[in-house]
């Protein structure tokens, strides 16, 4: 089978294609056929050694996938060869096959295009949980999402908005945030201007509820401080590439809330809570309430150049690929 390998932890340019034999799956394992498989910023992180999560080299990236199940385990009940499936994996989706454990498959909805579906599980997971279990936000209540125009942030505003709250979108060019007033925004600023004082104007003596930071850098200290009574502040992530130093005297100030964030590990702790959320958003894409913002649609052989866009914060929304030759792929 066609797979892109990581041989050793450095540039994503160095991924290659080679050709692997197609895995076996194990007991409690099931193999599933890739149609598309979506890019996610720590996938970049793991092949440059820079993520919590170190797999053995050598080692297939790739985290998030649609397909159909190709083989299963002697033990596995739960799916059978040729049903639609979705799946989370810490490494091995950027493959023709890919085995995973049965606790992190999904049935898909027939409704639901695989390209969509891939594109579907991390972003959405990731945020949907922030927002209802760490956030616990309410209807009405207004959240500002950093770095809205990328995959966590998109996903952001529509989930916000869905929630019933009021989105305010900051992004860091004009196309971005036209996405971002696209996808339902209610507010929109400009990540890259005086982000203190437009958040002085739109948020005003009350302040903002919940911020949702998939950026790190400067502005998580200055959209912390732009939070009210019972601020919680959603650390997602550091696209900047800078970790902030916060005072945490702001924590004390207004009784805000520094949250972390770290839906892969929640969703192996919690398994049955994690299924539920996904299929919940996969319903819900289905049912077209969400519309995953894929500006991309790419071939196994593009990964590395999509991986280097993420890493260097030049994705609009997502991008997902395919493995199979002769795939479609493209911009939508």
């Amino acid at each position: 089978m066609r797979a892109l390998v990581c041989e050793e932890h450095g540039p994503v340019s160095a991924l290659h294609v080679a050709d692997l034999p197609v895995p076996s799956p194990g007991p409690r394992q099931v193999v599933v056929r890739v149609e598309w498989a979506g890019l996610n910023y720590p996938d970049a992180l793991i092949v440059e050694g820079r993520y919590q999560v170190k797999p053995p080299l050598p080692f297939v990236p790739g985290m998030e996938l649609a397909g159909v199940v190709s083989a299963v385990g002697a033990e596995v009940r739960e799916h059978r060869v040729g049903d639609p499936v979705l799946a989370t994996t810490t490494t091995g989706a950027f493959a023709e096959e890919c085995a995973v454990a049965v606790e992190r498959v999904l049935a898909r909805p027939a409704s639901l295009p695989p390209d969509l579906g891939a594109a579907s599980l991390i972003t959405y997971g990731t945020t949907l949980h922030a927002l209802e279990d760490r956030a616990r936000l309410q209807p009405g209540e207004t959240v500002l999402v950093l770095g809205a125009g990328g995959g966590v942030g998109t996903a952001a505003v529509e989930l916000v908005k869905l929630l019933g709250g009021r989105v305010v979108a900051a992004a860091s060019t004009p196309e971005k945030r036209d996405l971002c007033r696209r996808l339902g925004a209610d507010e929109v600023v400009d990540a890259a201007g005086d982000l203190r004082q437009q958040l002085r104007e739109i948020a005003g003596g009350r302040g903002l509820d919940v911020v949702y930071d998939p950026v790190g850098g400067p502005a998580s200290e200055v959209a912390l401080r732009a939070t009210g009574w019972n601020g919680r502040h959603l650390v997602i992530g550091f696209a900047s590439g800078e970790i902030p130093r916060i005072p945490l005297n702001l924590a004390l100030l207004n009784a805000r809330s520094i949250v972390g964030v770290y839906w892969g590990d929640w969703s192996l702790r919690n398994r049955e809570a994690s299924a539920a959320q996904l299929l919940r958003l996969a319903g819900w894409i289905a049912a077209g309430k969400l519309r995953p913002a894929v500006s991309a649609r790419l071939r196994l052989e593009e990964i590395p150049r999509g991986l280097d866009d993420l890493l260097h914060r030049r994705v609009q929304g997502k991008l997902v690929a395919t493995p199979r030759p002769g795939g479609s792929a493209g911009s939508p």
